[in-house]
């Protein structure tokens, strides 16, 4: 009878153990959705600067001849901003870009210039870093370079 009296004790005593330590825990509902949260509209950052375009077609362009176009874009925002990084997709296209701290309101440029030295269409990709921990923004120059007319 001891034997029982102790049993029924410890079986009492790990049911108020386990229901204390439920207690503690919140009971989960397998009918409730979990909450979804997202960020209003309103305090996602915005893009630090307009890009006049992203996409420059040259069109058919003679072999040999290089050709380059300016990417612009303006500083949309209350802060400075600085081109941090510049980067071509491949040795046949450099780059350069304003390398001074764009103020808010001005405007900045990036130039592509592609060097047109084999014929057939192309597509290349200037990777534009701001400030370092920003988004990249990937600009593309394409065409068609062509055998000059003899």
């Amino acid at each position: 009878m001891k034997t029982v009296k102790t049993t029924f004790f410890a079986v009492i005593a790990m049911f108020a153990f386990s229901a204390n330590s439920n207690a503690q825990a919140p009971a989960k509902n397998p009918l409730t959705k979990p909450a979804i949260t997202t960020t209003p509209a309103a305090t996602k950052p915005s893009a630090p600067v307009a890009w006049k375009a992203e996409v420059y077609d040259f069109g058919d362009i003679k072999k040999g001849t290089p050709v380059s176009h300016d990417f612009t874009f303006t500083n949309t925002t209350k802060q400075t901003v600085l081109i941090t990084n510049v980067k071509a997709s491949c040795g046949c296209t450099a780059t350069d870009y304003t390398k001074t701290p764009i103020k808010p309101g001005e405007t900045a440029y990036v130039k592509a210039t592609y060097n047109a030295a084999a014929p057939g269409a192309f597509s290349k990709t200037v990777t534009v870093t701001l400030n370092e921990n920003e988004t990249p923004k990937v600009l593309t120059i394409k065409g068609k370079v062509v055998e000059p007319q003899s």
